[in-house]
């Protein structure tokens, strides 16, 4: 009996996913364990897994669209079973278009699966050969589509061909003088979760914000000495993440969530480390940093790091985080404030060791510091508790042999 497979809920926040690419086609035979496709999450690309033997009848899901939770995506049954009755009584959510920031590149409903033919340009000698939509869109735009190149079979004209075209040179010769230009590029499911999520915290959480310089000469002596005899080279955020975990032990207050009716304290401490990837930013989880020495945090780190670039972070990397921290020192800023990241409390950003004169034992003498921000939710973290926290930080990190005992 034929069997509808439905795209399944791949992260806790995903409500929509897309189909990057089709691993079968109509006619295969698949078993349990199969990859039918790889599919664009709000959090990565994953890969999705058969759980049903038979020939595929129907791939219902178009390679490239924004596809609800729970949608159909494909029929898998045995070879000619008419499937109509089953299909007509399942319940379907209208397919969006594409929303991905990868320009489109997979065929959409008005184009066959072929080879892609060499570009042709249009000129006023040919008659143009477009699809009604890409006319239409074209035209919406403003875009002469003579100037168009056709990707489709024999130069044709496409939807994705308006959709990614941007002034060539022939046009602005054409012109008597500057013309306006710019790309549009459409929201990926990672990118509007993101801004999804940290509006709400923005606009729900009343956020303040403490600032705080550390003298960082002694870290820096120190991380140089740790990298002598480690495995793994220790990072500068690798101090902070170890150096927090030792302050929320102390200041429990900071390692929180504000739930509405209640306040959750947590005893573990899991510490999220905001990186950045193509498509926007990622945050997995450290998990129980207070019981980890300074080499395991750093090879935990690096490696989730690669898992990021490459799109192999599962759902269980990026969730249970207490307290979060996000590091821009590498990129030059010297300071700036982040938005808490839910569930947390508070939010800690750090920006770059930098040279600078300061008084020290009342003498003027070069001095290697760096600034840190605070962001907290004042539901639930005040003032002297935020103010407290910092100053074990600072402690700490002047003297970081204290985080070796």
């Amino acid at each position: 009996m034929a069997e509808l497979i439905r795209l399944p809920k791949m992260s806790d926040t995903m409500e929509e996913g897309v189909i990057v690419k089709w691993n079968v086609k109509v006619g295969d035979t698949v078993k349990t364990g199969d990859i039918l496709a790889d599919v664009e999450t709000d959090k990565a690309t994953m890969e999705l897994e058969n759980f049903v033997k038979g020939t595929i009848l129907q791939l219902k899901a178009k390679e490239g669209e924004a596809t609800p939770v729970d949608s159909v995506i494909a029929i898998i049954g045995q070879e000619g079973e008419d499937y109509s009755a089953l299909l007509n009584g399942a319940a379907t959510p209208e397919a969006k278009p594409v929303e991905s920031s990868k320009k489109e590149t997979a065929p959409i409903a008005e184009t066959k699966i072929a080879e892609v033919s060499q570009p042709v340009l249009n000129t006023s000698d040919d008659r143009i050969k477009a699809s009604p939509l890409a006319k239409k869109l074209a035209e919406d735009k403003g875009i002469d589509i003579q100037n168009i190149n056709g990707s489709g079979d024999n130069g044709r004209i496409v939807k994705r061909d308006i959709e990614n075209y941007t002034p060539s040179a022939l046009a602005s010769s054409a012109s008597s003088g500057w013309i306006e230009s710019y790309d549009e590029v459409n929201v990926s499911q990672m990118r509007k979760t993101i801004a999804g999520r940290l509006a709400e915290s923005k606009f729900t959480a009343p956020h303040f914000y403490l600032t705080m310089e550390i003298n960082m000469d002694k870290a820096m002596e120190a991380r140089e000495k740790m990298n002598e005899y480690s495995e793994v080279k220790i990072s500068v955020n690798d101090l902070v993440v170890k150096a927090s975990a030792v302050s929320l032990q102390k200041h429990p207050a900071v390692n929180s969530s504000w739930l509405g009716t209640k306040i959750r304290y947590n005893h573990h401490i899991h510490i999220g480390v905001a990186m950045a990837v193509e498509d926007g930013l990622l945050v997995p989880v450290v998990r129980f940093v207070n019981h980890k020495n300074l080499s395991a945090i750093s090879t935990e780190i690096k490696a989730y790091g690669i898992k990021a670039k490459d799109k192999k972070l599962q759902p269980t990397d990026w969730q249970g985080n207490t307290f979060t921290i996000s590091n821009l020192g590498m990129f030059g800023i010297e300071e700036f404030t982040a938005i808490i990241n839910p569930p947390d409390a508070c939010i800690l950003a750090v920006g770059g060791v930098k040279d600078t004169v300061g008084v020290v034992n009342g003498e003027i003498k070069p001095v290697k510091t760096m600034k840190v921000t605070l962001s907290c939710d004042h539901r639930v973290v005040d003032g002297v508790v935020g103010s407290k926290f910092l100053n074990t930080l600072k402690e700490l990190l002047e003297e970081p042999v204290k985080l070796l005992v």
